[in-house]
């Protein structure tokens, strides 16, 4: 996450291309353990930047986050909390990134937007009914939503308010 020019805090997001069990889905950066990964924030770290081209040195890890176990994959997921730079350039992994959003953290805890939604994707292209935000032309939903739903208020609160000036 980052302040923008107007002080508004912003989550990175990644639209996964269709492929895979999660394509087209809304995620955070990220990805499973490699043998070489010491630890689950070296991962973390790593995926980031093979996925989005995130140098890991500029990135300043805040938080580990609680495990989160992903539905009908039962990935158990490690997330963490970083503080990236604004203006961070993003190179995508065409195999595995369609599109990176930034989308202000207040906006996603709007309970106006919050409902039934219809996502489709080459998995699902008859489309699959969720509880989700919408964020422009995407959905998100799942298991990234249900972390969100920990993390988002905690960041309204002011819980990394220091971290992140």
């Amino acid at each position: 996450m980052y302040r923008d020019e107007d002080g508004r805090l912003r989550l990175v997001l990644i639209v996964r291309t269709d492929r895979g069990l999660h394509g087209g889905q809304l995620a955070l950066p990220g990805g499973k353990v490699d043998a070489d990964d010491e630890t689950l924030m070296a991962t973390a770290l790593r995926e980031a930047e093979e996925e989005i081209g995130l140098d890991p040195s500029k990135v300043q890890v805040l938080a580990e986050l609680d495990s989160v176990r992903s539905g009908p994959t039962d990935y158990e997921v490690h997330p963490f909390l970083a503080r990236v730079p604004p203006d961070a350039r993003w190179q995508l992994n065409p195999d595995e990134v369609a599109e990176v959003l930034t989308p202000a953290v207040e906006e996603l805890w709007n309970p106006e937007i919050r409902r039934e939604l219809l996502f489709t994707s080459a998995r699902w292209p008859e489309g699959l009914l969720v509880d989700g935000i919408p964020i422009g032309d995407h959905v998100l939903w799942g298991m990234t939503l249900r972390l969100l739903d920990d993390v988002v208020p905690r960041l309204l609160a002011g819980e990394w308010e220091n971290e992140l000036r």
